[in-house]
């Protein structure tokens, strides 16, 4: 019997033995998970915002889509951003004589000429040029077709003062080069604009408005008024109005770009501005100018000056040719913002 335990003890210890064995075979370590490092791409340093270029220009420039389309093919060639502001002339140039615009887009001569002497601008050059218009009903009802435009305008007042019926004349009435040409008009008529034309009576009638929005008000009235023909061209489909004269020495209308100059103005943006003028004058531009409204409306809506350079008042039609350089008035300008 004692034999028998200490049998069955020894078999149960080998047992056990071999169990441990077994076990700790079928056991095992895993090894550590390698560290895995995750590369990552810096994110894109976005660049800084093109600098902008502020142009102050005129609503018969705008108004035509010409500038539309300069301003697409301008940002295309060069890292610029273009602020395209249009006013009449006369407070386009008063934006930029408060130093809030870096070029200056026109079409009033005498202000230009001005502007320039004051010292307000430098590198002023004319590009292109077209003619007035007096636009009106196609019955005429005041009689003045084929009339010198100082004839027409003398026959208007007559018979808008005497109530002809049908005879109403709708002007800028905004200071624009526009209006000054027509109050050139009256001037050259013998009429005192002020105290003769302006305010004489419900005949004429000042919008204070751009020239799109004068020639609407007067296809709206069956009124006559004053337009450039390239702003006529692009609204015509939509008036009631025909040209009834578009011939006379006085109906020339000249189109410039100054740099605007003033004593806290970067050289940098000098230079923009200028590359801005240059680029106006390249034959590229002066060839897109002379194919300008032709596809839609048969003929261009302005004639560049490499094609044809009129001849008007002395100083009127700038240099046309030389590339914009400077980068100050001449020392006999007179900066009048230097002082202020």
């Amino acid at each position: 019997m004692k034999r028998l335990t200490e049998l069955s003890l020894g078999i149960l210890l080998i047992l056990l033995l071999v169990g441990g064995v077994f076990i700790a075979g079928c056991t095992t370590t895993q090894p550590s998970q390698p560290t895995t490092t995750v590369v990552t791409t810096p994110p894109t340093v976005v660049a800084g915002e093109k600098p902008k270029l502020l142009i102050a220009t005129t609503t018969s420039l705008y108004d035509t889509g010409l500038l539309n389309e300069l301003e697409k093919k301008y940002e295309s060639q060069n890292n610029v951003d273009l602020q395209i502001t249009s006013q009449g002339s006369g407070k386009a140039i008063e934006i930029a004589k408060k130093g809030d615009a870096d070029v200056l887009l026109v079409h009033s001569p005498a202000a230009e000429l001005t502007f320039m002497k004051d010292g307000y601008g430098i590198n002023r050059r004319s590009f292109a040029s077209n003619y007035y218009l007096i636009v009106g009903p196609a019955d005429d009802p005041a009689g003045i077709r084929n009339m010198t435009p100082e004839a027409a305008f003398t026959t208007l007042r007559q018979k808008g003062m005497n109530n002809t019926p049908g005879v109403i004349f709708v002007s800028r009435g905004d200071q624009s080069g526009t209006h000054s040409a027509e109050q050139k008009i009256w001037s050259n008529a013998k009429f005192n604009y002020t105290a003769n034309v302006s305010k004489s009576g419900n005949w004429y009638v000042e919008a204070g408005k751009g020239m799109g929005e004068t020639l609407q008000m007067a296809s709206e009235k069956g009124a006559y008024t004053f337009t450039d023909e390239g702003t006529y061209l692009s609204y015509k489909s939509n008036l009631k109005l025909v040209p009834i004269i578009s011939q006379g020495e006085s109906l020339l209308n000249i189109y410039s770009v100054m740099t605007v100059y003033n004593a806290k103005q970067p050289v940098e943006k000098i230079k923009m501005a200028n590359d801005f003028t240059n680029f106006l004058l390249s034959n590229q531009t002066q060839t897109d100018l002379a194919n300008f409204g032709v596809e839609k409306y048969g003929k261009a809506l302005f004639t560049p000056m490499s094609v044809f350079v009129p001849t008007a008042s002395a100083g009127w039609v700038g240099d046309h040719s030389t590339l914009a350089t400077d980068l100050k008035p001449p020392a006999a300008a007179v900066n009048a913002t230097a002082t202020k």
